[in-house]
C-alpha cells in the first residue's frame, strides 16, 4: 500500500511515529519534501539514514526548500519503477524532479522544489541553496512527461499550486515559475489525487488535493 506524509525536517522523533508501524514489507512511504535527512552528512545523520534504509518498506522523497540538493545529487541516478531515482541508502530513495514512477500499478508524478520563506536568514547561515527552485528546463521536461503519460494517479510535490496556496491563506504577492507551472498542472492535466507538504498543515481539500504534515495517510487512488 502507498502512504503519504509531509515534511520530516530531519527530526528523529518522526521516525518513531506509531503510524509508521502499520507499514509492512512491500509498502511505500512518500514524503512531500523537506525530508531533511540528507543535509550535513554528519555521523548522526548517516546513522538515521541507515535506519530509514533498513526499514521493511520503501521510503521515497522529493526535495523541498530545506533539503541539500547539491548533496542529494552526489548519489548516482538509477532506473526504478519506470522512472529515475537516486538510492540514498537501502530502501531510501530520492525521486528525481519530474519523474513518473509506477508503484503498485499506479502512475505517480514527483516534482520537488519550492520557495523559501526564510531565505534571508538561511543566506546568512550558509544553508540556502539556489537549486531549491526547479529550472525552466526541468519544468519543461516535467510537463512533457505529464503530457505523454496521458494522466497520472498521484501527484507528489512540496509546493502546492499558487491557486491552492492562496486559497489556504498564503501570500498573494509570492510569484514563482514553479507556482505558475503547478497552476497549469492543476488546470490542464489529468490526475487522481495530489499531495503537497510545504504549508505544514494536515488538511484535505476536496475533491482531489491534500496538504500533509505530521499525519501518515493512505494515498487515495481515484
Amino acid at each position: 500500500m502507498i502512504y503519504v506524509t509531509g515534511d520530516l525536517h530531519g527530526d528523529p522523533a518522526r521516525l518513531s511515529d506509531k503510524a509508521l508501524r502499520r507499514l509492512k514489507k512491500g509498502d511505500t512511504l512518500l514524503v512531500c519534501g523537506d525530508f531533511g535527512f540528507v543535509w550535513d552528512g554528519s555521523p548522526a545523520e548517516l546513522k538515521l539514514r541507515r535506519k530509514i534504509g533498513k526499514q521493511k518498506y520503501t521510503t521515497i522523497f522529493v526535495d523541498g526548500t530545506h533539503d541539500n540538493l547539491p548533496m542529494i545529487r552526489k548519489f548516482p541516478e538509477e532506473e526504478y519503477a519506470g522512472g529515475t531515482v537516486r538510492r540514498i541508502e537501502g530502501n531510501l530513495l530520492y525521486a528525481e524532479r519530474g519523474t513518473i514512477l509506477t508503484l503498485e500499478g499506479k502512475k505517480v508524478f514527483f516534482l520537488g522544489g519550492g520557495v523559501s520563506e526564510d531565505m534571508d536568514e538561511r543566506l546568512e547561515s550558509g544553508t540556502w541553496h539556489s537549486e531549491e527552485m526547479p529550472t525552466a528546463e526541468e519544468l519543461a521536461a516535467a510537463e512533457e512527461r505529464l503530457t505523454q503519460s496521458g494522466g497520472v494517479d498521484l501527484i507528489i510535490t512540496h509546493q502546492p499550486s499558487d491557486r491552492m496556496r492562496i486559497f489556504l491563506g498564503g501570500d498573494r504577492t509570492e510569484i514563482s515559475p514553479l507556482g505558475a507551472f503547478l497552476d497549469r498542472v492543476e488546470q490542464e492535466m489529468q490526475f487522481g489525487s495530489w499531495y503537497f507538504g510545504r504549508l505544514h498543515k494536515d488538511k484535505k481539500i476536496p475533491p482531489r488535493q491534500q496538504a500533509v504534515f505530521r499525519e501518515v495517510v493512505p494515498a487515495e487512488q481515484r
